[in-house]
């Protein structure tokens, strides 16, 4: 639809400006992954009540960030895939309607990001506002021993070609679960799930 715990150490590009126009393809884990949102059967992810709370506040993150355009995303039993377009009116309109569509051409951030930006634009703010919101709702009505990983990993998408892989990885996440790095049952270390994202990604 458009609609692992990793180890400690700031991968940030630390002069990068997270509120600038582009799109960011990110990663929401929970916490020891465990499958909170639901099962995937037969290639098809069923959401439960958790997952369908989580594909809600997805779906309200422009509301809350009039600037932000959402693409492909998906909930998975235990994280959630998506590419947010920051799309701010203030940049000239060349540089908003390229032939390429993407932002941040001149390199890819490969990182697990800190919250709490002091920018109210950026990418960590909004992801910031979705972990919270989503995590209230859920202490409220559901269950009151869920959390987030404290972090999250993220890539800032080079070309058009890179946003297409990006997209049909999402796509095809729920029916590549069984071999999914984030499928708990394979047992991967933080340390192995980074190495697989790092390598996966740079590729795209």
């Amino acid at each position: 639809m458009r609609y692992h715990r990793f180890d400690r150490k700031n991968l940030r590009l630390r002069e990068y400006d997270y509120s600038r126009n582009g799109f960011y393809f990110v990663t929401i884990c929970t916490k020891g992954m465990c499958d909170f949102f639901g099962a995937v059967r037969n290639g098809v992810m069923g959401l439960n009540e958790l997952g369908c709370a989580v594909a809600r506040f997805w779906n309200q993150i422009p509301v809350h960030f009039p600037d932000v355009v959402l693409d492909e995303w998906v909930v998975m039993p235990n994280h959630v895939h998506g590419v947010l377009f920051i799309n701010k009116p203030d940049v000239l309109e060349g540089a908003r309607h390229e032939k390429t569509g993407v932002g941040a051409r001149h390199g890819a951030s490969l990182h697990v990001n800190r919250f709490g930006s002091l920018n109210p634009q950026s990418l960590s703010c909004i992801i910031n506002h979705f972990k919270g919101a989503v995590t209230r709702n859920i202490h409220k009505n559901y269950d009151p021993h869920f959390s987030w990983q404290p972090r999250y990993y993220d890539h800032i998408v080079r070309n058009e070609n890179s946003l297409n892989c990006i997209r049909s990885y999402i796509q095809n996440n729920p029916m590549n679960w069984k071999s999914d790095i984030e499928n708990r049952t394979h047992h991967l270390s933080s340390q192995k799930i980074r190495s697989n994202y790092d390598h996966l990604f740079n590729h795209f």
